[in-house]
């Protein structure tokens, strides 16, 4: 009884550690990201592809009020996973900031520098009493100097940077599958491909355009591009990962 008094004494306190080096409320906070739908980031030659699982639990939930993927700036798209609120102000945080270079430099924030601005605001709620961490991760890609960047942040504010990566619900199985067929030299096109057989590889195979999330940025035009249903459903018919019961599915609604 004394043990588990002092180890949630421990885990009560975001500024104090345990004996055994451990911050118990940023490790919950990455189980808050691990209980979110997945997000996938995919470097490629010609860009970076941000794509999302957004299962809708509702047939009368309109599918465009569930936001996982945000234009932070022109050339920048942020995807996350873990609780919503908590990723919209990280991503207003981010556009302040991309605002403030412009404002003050007149030149575009570069995507490591912006990783890195959100990953120092985020490190901040780990050691101030009173306040609790981010419960999200975030994929942070877009062009900089001509070249394609990816970035993740973690709740610990620690930011990484990943050729390609999936994060939220399922990541053992996303990035088996990505580390299996990610090829460094494929195009735009190939990438989104491969992020959309990816979540499908943990979906029975098939995807809903209404419950996919797709955005690129391109490197030759350094611009963030968002699809909507009709563009997504073309890749999956594309790439024969429509799933077929496509009315049936929307009328029985998820469980």
């Amino acid at each position: 009884m004394q043990g588990q008094a002092q180890q949630q004494a421990y885990d009560r306190g975001i500024t104090i550690f345990s004996p055994d080096g451990r911050l118990y409320q940023v490790e919950y906070a990455r189980e808050a990201v691990k209980r979110g739908t997945a997000s996938i980031g995919i470097r490629t030659a010609g860009g970076v592809v941000l794509a999302v699982d957004k299962r809708i639990p509702s047939p009368l939930l309109e599918d465009s009020s569930v936001e996982k993927i945000h234009k932070a700036d022109d050339h920048i798209g942020i995807a996350s996973a873990g609780h919503v609120a908590d990723a919209r102000q990280l991503i207003d945080f981010a556009r302040r900031r991309a605002q403030v270079n412009h404002l003050r430099y007149g030149e575009p924030i570069g995507v490591e520098s912006l990783t890195k601005e959100i990953t120092d605001h985020i490190q901040q709620y780990t050691q101030v009493g009173g306040a609790r961490p981010f419960g999200v991760a975030l994929i942070v890609g877009g062009i900089e100097n001509g070249e394609p960047r990816l970035f993740e942040t973690d709740p610990s504010g620690t930011p990484y940077e990943w050729k390609a990566l999936a994060v939220g619900a399922e990541r053992g199985e996303l990035q088996g599958f990505l580390e299996e067929n990610y090829d460094e030299e494929a195009d735009l096109d190939s990438g989104v491909a491969l992020a959309l057989e990816a979540l499908a590889s943990v979906n029975d195979d098939s995807l809903l355009p209404t419950e996919v999330g797709l955005a690129t940025i391109d490197a030759e035009t350094e611009s963030f591009v968002q699809f909507d249903d009709d563009r997504i459903e073309e890749y999956l018919v594309e790439n024969e990962l429509l799933d077929e019961g496509d009315d049936e599915a929307e009328g029985d609604g998820d469980e």
